[in-house]
């Protein structure tokens, strides 16, 4: 955690400067944009004690599993809860703290309430632990502290959470046939090159005939897989990592996320979802009551597309020149007609968090329907390559085989 010293406005123009306490610059800029102030420099002064403590490189917790959705949903959900209840925030962190199962996140509670006890707010403590607590989450809980709802806020959160797990589980019990059938594949190929064509070739190699092309290269391919296995190894591993390398990179991530987009069958089911993350997200912190620009921002980064992060930047950017929002989504040529309207009639009538998760909820409906079509339509293409398969494989072995027995039957 850094400490940063800061210059701005008020929402009525008046000079501010202080001192903030957060994970960067981006965090503070967003902190202050929450309290109503335009910051004009950020600069930072110090590291805390607490930084290298906090996210830092721990070879212990490699091997530890993640903090996921199901532990924020339970906590999101348990604060609501105590909050409601009247509980004070130390007494109800340190209680999740002592009944949490997931050891990282345990220790992540106690450290919390040991920030709370010294004086911190719970957005600051929170924001040590940027890799746990998202931008997002950060920002609705600091507009929860400001507002005196901080219970509200964490039901949202829980909703939210909830929402975007059952997401995922939907998209990968729909992927979970596709992806073991072509693993399937793969291991048979491997099989069927080691193990399998090598006994045909030297059946094969005992007559001294010609064999005819597809046999060839059947015994080519196999013999590349016999004998260079290792290079077969390092090409697959050296493209794995590189692969890696150029996706982690700006410009990669930008290129791959868009691609993905436009993949055949699954590129429209990926861009809805993530659309619908970005309608629920955006109607969440504009119901907790972050500001439009500032929510934007927080939703980009919620909506995790480097492609749509950058298109959702720009509408930012134009609401910052002052645009209407429907102008500016019209422009991003994100969104469907319908949903444009639902945003229009939003602006209209002042209901825009409620017509946005109008929006999410059209956009879940649709992922719903083509995940429950996703099987039937990959299936007749997962079909085409096993018969693509098991024709080669029959072409290379029984072809030879025929003309060797139409040659015993003519002699």
């Amino acid at each position: 955690m850094a400490q940063f010293s800061y210059a701005g406005k008020s929402a009525q123009g008046s000079p501010l400067k202080g001192i903030i306490e957060a994970a960067s610059a981006q965090a503070a800029a967003q902190v202050l944009l929450s309290k109503n102030i335009i910051p004009v420099t950020i600069e930072e002064t110090k590291k805390t004690e607490t930084a290298d403590q906090g996210e830092g490189f721990n070879m212990g917790r490699l091997f530890e599993a993640k903090v996921g959705l199901d532990e924020m949903i339970i906590f999101s959900r348990q604060m609501y809860s105590l909050l409601k209840a009247g509980i004070p925030i130390i007494r109800a962190i340190k209680g999740l703290s002592e009944n949490a199962s997931h050891k990282r996140f345990q220790e992540i509670l106690k450290d919390i309430a040991d920030q709370l006890e010294q004086g911190r707010s719970l957005s600051v403590a929170m924001s040590k632990y940027e890799k746990v607590f998202t931008r997002l989450t950060i920002s609705v809980v600091v507009v929860g502290e400001n507002t005196g709802k901080l219970d509200d806020v964490f039901l949202q959160l829980a909703l939210y959470f909830e929402r975007e797990q059952e997401t995922r589980k939907r998209i990968k019990s729909a992927l979970r046939y596709p992806s073991f059938v072509v693993i399937a594949l793969v291991i048979a190929m491997f099989i069927l090159n080691i193990f399998v064509v090598p006994v045909f070739t030297q059946m094969f190699e005992r007559f001294d005939t010609e064999l005819p092309l597809m046999t060839r290269i059947l015994i080519g391919t196999s013999n590349f897989f016999v004998n260079y296995w290792w290079l077969l190894l390092l090409i697959i591993i050296g493209g794995v990592f590189s692969t890696k390398q150029y996706v982690n990179s700006t410009n990669g991530r930008l290129k791959w996320d868009k691609f993905k987009l436009k993949l055949p069958v699954v590129g429209s089911i990926i861009e809805r979802s993530l659309l619908s993350r970005y309608s629920r997200s955006f109607s969440m912190i504009l119901r907790a009551g972050v500001p439009l620009t500032a929510g934007l921002s927080l939703t980009a980064d919620a909506v995790d597309n480097a492609y749509m992060q950058m298109r959702i930047k720009e509408m930012r950017q134009g609401i910052e020149k002052g645009e209407s929002l429907l102008r500016v989504s019209k422009n991003s040529e994100l969104f469907s007609t319908i949903v444009l309207q639902m945003v229009a009639v939003g602006e209209e009538t002042g209901r825009l968090e409620t017509l946005l998760e109008e929006s999410a909820g059209y956009y879940e409906r649709e992922v719903d329907f083509d995940l429950k079509s996703l099987t039937a339509k990959i299936e007749p293409i997962l079909i085409g390559f096993v018969a693509i398969m098991v024709l080669i494989l029959a072409l290379g072995i029984f072809t030879p085989m025929w003309n060797m027995m139409s040659a015993v039957k003519g002699g």
